[in-house]
């Protein structure tokens, strides 16, 4: 039976994803009525994949596939494959360069991830790492917003962001949060080995990653709104390492 898509690249029904599994088809989660019954062996050959399953009600698929047959499971195709934390940091060894990461704690907006990513490809970053719950993931849609980014830098996924901190601190990295009550942006260092972690659209750093933070950075407020998109903070956070890095190599 051959998979049914929607533009956000579906696939929905019984049969269309356990074959999508079979075939092994880049799958980025899936959306399920009710982990029991028939589809709870999908659902578990899903997560001895890796795949994050997902309890949603079934007017939620209804709406996501048009209220297509959809029998209580959906999958969401992946825009691209998932690198891991090593893959990045072999990346930055290879290029003989401090590691330099974007961390995004939280963010739920697929189009603010997408643009994240597109800045981050742009500045040099060596990739991107998200937490497997709470945060849009790689679909469609951020592949579009990202320009194709999203194609070229690499994104890991992991169970929890606050402990890939802890490990990745032994590893010589320093993480600094992004928060309208932190330090100077432009004053402090990033040209070390480091990662800039970005807090959530509505509620900002979440209290387990940022107690895992080295510091707190900020950007200068002059306006009447006293914060910035996600993006767009960490669009401007980004370019500031760039820019220290680039004045250290001069």
């Amino acid at each position: 039976m051959k998979p049914e898509h929607t533009s956000e690249n579906l696939i929905f029904g019984r049969n269309a994803v356990t074959e999508a599994l079979r075939a092994e088809t880049p799958i980025d989660h899936i959306l399920v009525v009710s982990a029991g019954g028939p589809l709870g062996a999908i659902c578990a050959e899903a997560k001895k994949r890796g795949i994050v399953v997902k309890n949603v009600d079934s007017r939620k698929l209804d709406q996501m596939t048009e209220n297509g047959n959809h029998q209580g499971i959906c999958a969401v195709g992946a825009c691209t494959g998932y690198a891991t934390v090593s893959d990045i940091l072999r990346i930055a060894e290879e290029k003989g360069q401090q590691p330099f990461l974007i961390l995004c704690d939280g963010i739920e907006d697929p189009h603010n991830l997408g643009a994240i990513l597109r800045t981050a490809e742009a500045a040099g970053a060596h990739g991107v790492i998200l937490p497997k719950r709470r945060s849009a993931s790689l679909t469609q849609t951020v592949f579009k917003t990202s320009a194709g980014a999203a194609s070229w830098i690499p994104v890991a996924r992991v169970s929890n962001l606050a402990t890939e901190m802890i490990a990745l601190k032994k590893r010589g990295l320093w993480f600094f949060g992004a928060d309208m009550n932190g330090s100077p942006a432009d004053q402090t260092d990033f040209r070390g080995a480091a990662g800039l972690v970005i807090g959530s659209e509505g509620f900002g750093l979440s209290a387990p990653v940022r107690s895992q933070c080295d510091g707190i950075v900020s950007l200068p407020m002059f306006g009447q709104v006293n914060s910035l998109n996600a993006s767009v903070a960490a669009g401007i956070l980004m370019y500031e390492v760039v820019r220290q890095r680039m004045n250290r190599n001069q």
